[in-house]
C-alpha cells in the first residue's frame, strides 16, 4: 500500500515570543490508501488549524508529517502544492478575475514563470469545470458568484491542480441543503472514481455519515481516527456532542432533538 499521509506525535497551534499556544498535541494517523474522511469536533477546537498544518500553510510545534513518505519540512512550497491542494474559508480578495481565470490559477504549479498554459492545462481547467457543473459560469466575475457557486468554483480549481490530496475546511458552510448534498457527493465522486484522497473539516454529521470512510475527531482532550461504523459502534458521537438538546441514534444513524 501507498502511504499518502503519515503524523506521528504531532503538536499544533502558534509559536508566540514567550511561549508556544499549543492546541492539540499527541496525534497520530495514517492514510495508505484514497479516502474521504470527515474532521470533526466543537467550534474552536482547532480543526482548521490541523488542516492548515498537514498542507504546510502552518509550522507545527512538535511531531513529524511525512507525505508520500517525505518529510513535508524536506518539501518546498512548490512540492507539497503538487501533492496538496487546499480549499479554506476565506474567500479571496475582491477581483475582476472570471471564474475561468480564477481556476486556472490552480495550474501555477505547473506552468512556467509567466503562466503560460498549454494544452494539457486547459484540458484538466476544462475537465474541472464540466465535473464540478460549472460551464454556465466560466465568463462570470467571481465577484457576482453565490455562495454556493464560488464553492464550487473553488473546488474546481483544487481540481484542476491535479493532487493527489484535497483539503477542505468546512466546504459547506453558508450553503443551502441542496449544494450542500450536491459537495459531498462530488467529493466522494473525486474518491471513487479518481482514487484522490479528501479531508474536510465539516459539522455536517449527518450527510458526512453517508458517504465518508473515516473519521478524524479532535476534543479537548484527544485525536481519534477511526472509521465510520466505530464511531457509530462507541457512541462517539454522543460522548462529542453531549447536550440536553439533541441526541444520536444508533439504530437509524440519525440526529434527534430531545
Amino acid at each position: 500500500m501507498e502511504q499518502i499521509l503519515n503524523i506521528s506525535n504531532l503538536s499544533i497551534g502558534f509559536v508566540n515570543k514567550k511561549q508556544n499556544s499549543v492546541i492539540a498535541s499527541h496525534i497520530n494517523l495514517s492514510i495508505d490508501e484514497p479516502k474521504f474522511i470527515a474532521l470533526i469536533g466543537r467550534n474552536g477546537i482547532g480543526k482548521s488549524t490541523l488542516l492548515r498544518t498537514i498542507a504546510k500553510v502552518q509550522p507545527y510545534l512538535s511531531g513529524e508529517i511525512h507525505i508520500f513518505r517525505k518529510n513535508i519540512n524536506t518539501l518546498s512550497n512548490l512540492e507539497v502544492s503538487k501533492k496538496i491542494s487546499l480549499v479554506l474559508t476565506e474567500k479571496i480578495p475582491p477581483s475582476n478575475l472570471t471564474v475561468f481565470e480564477l481556476i486556472a490559477l490552480g495550474r501555477q504549479v505547473y506552468t512556467n514563470w509567466i503562466g503560460t498554459l498549454h494544452k494539457k492545462d486547459y484540458q484538466k481547467i476544462n475537465d474541472a469545470i464540466t465535473f464540478t457543473e460549472i460551464e454556465h459560469l466560466k465568463e462570470k466575475k467571481i465577484d457576482e458568484l453565490s455562495d454556493g457557486e464560488y464553492q464550487k468554483v473553488m473546488i474546481a480549481r483544487a481540481i484542476a491542480q491535479d493532487t493527489p490530496l484535497i483539503i477542505l475546511d468546512e466546504p459547506t458552510a453558508h450553503l443551502d441543503l441542496s449544494n450542500k448534498a450536491f459537495i459531498f457527493k462530488l467529493l466522494n465522486r473525486l474518491v471513487e472514481e479518481f482514487n484522490k484522497t479528501v479531508i474536510i473539516s465539516s459539522h455536517e454529521l449527518q450527510l458526512a455519515l453517508q458517504v465518508v470512510d473515516d473519521f478524524w475527531i479532535l476534543s479537548e482532550t484527544d485525536f481519534t481516527s477511526i472509521n465510520k461504523q466505530g464511531v457509530i459502534e462507541n457512541d462517539l458521537f454522543n460522548k462529542l456532542f453531549s447536550s440536553k438538546s439533541i441526541q444520536f441514534n444508533k439504530e437509524d444513524n440519525t440526529f434527534r432533538i430531545k
